[in-house]
Formats: structure tokens, C-alpha cells, sequence
């Protein structure tokens, strides 16, 4: 099997409801996206998927939040817009483009709000 990975990032605001601290006020983050694909055979020229197209894709989704306030845009209206949850969004928006890619399969999804604190999803 093959596992690749690629790293891009974006910046937005955003609030916790519900938080008791700082975290429910307004703030921004920059924020970090890892992608991680696996496959596990390649194409005829030797490659899973061109690290190109798999940012491409990537960036499409998070060009969504960038330089947006996250509460205001859907699903972040109705759920809280937490790193956790983030991931999971990039996750599964990220699926959807990369269906047409039969010999990749997408394994996870981590979002870092800071340089020490990170938020990874990926189905089981």
C-alpha cells in the first residue's frame, strides 16, 4: 500500500458556542491541512494521483473558509465550528471531489489551529 500526503493551509475566524473561555470570543486562526490518500496500486505511469490534482482539490474545499468567518457558513451555523469538526467537513467535501479516482482511496484529514494543537479525522 501507498500512503501520500499532502499540506496546504488557509485562515479564517472562528467561535466556540457553548466554550467558557477565550474560545468563545472571535478570533483567527492559520490554519494547517494535512491529506493523507492511500492506494494501493498505481497508475500506468507509476502514480497514485498527481500531488498537483490532490491540492487542487484540497484547496477548492478550503478556499470555502478562507478569509471567512466559519460560524457563518454551513454546516459551522448548526454545529460548532471546532478543529475536530473542520476536519471532518474537509473530510468528507474532499471525498466527494476525489470519487473519480478509482485507485485512491482517502484516508484521513488533520487540521492544526496552532503549531501544538492539531484535530485528525478519517473513517474507521
Amino acid at each position: 500500500m501507498f500512503k501520500l500526503m499532502i499540506e496546504t493551509s488557509f485562515a479564517s475566524a472562528h467561535q466556540l458556542r457553548g466554550y467558557k473561555g477565550k474560545c468563545e470570543n472571535i478570533h483567527g486562526h492559520n490554519w494547517k491541512v494535512k491529506v493523507c490518500v492511500v492506494a494501493h496500486e498505481l497508475n500506468d505511469i507509476g502514480i497514485a494521483i498527481d500531488f498537483h490534482d490532490l491540492k487542487r482539490h484540497t484547496n477548492e474545499v478550503i478556499n470555502q473558509l478562507d478569509h471567512k468567518n466559519v460560524n457563518e457558513i454551513y454546516p459551522f451555523t448548526e454545529i460548532n465550528p471546532s478543529s475536530e469538526n473542520i476536519a471532518k467537513w474537509i473530510y468528507e467535501m474532499l471525498k466527494e471531489r476525489l470519487i473519480d479516482y478509482s485507485n485512491i482511496s482517502l484516508y484521513s484529514v488533520t487540521v492544526w489551529e496552532s503549531s501544538t494543537a492539531s484535530a485528525t479525522y478519517q473513517k474507521e
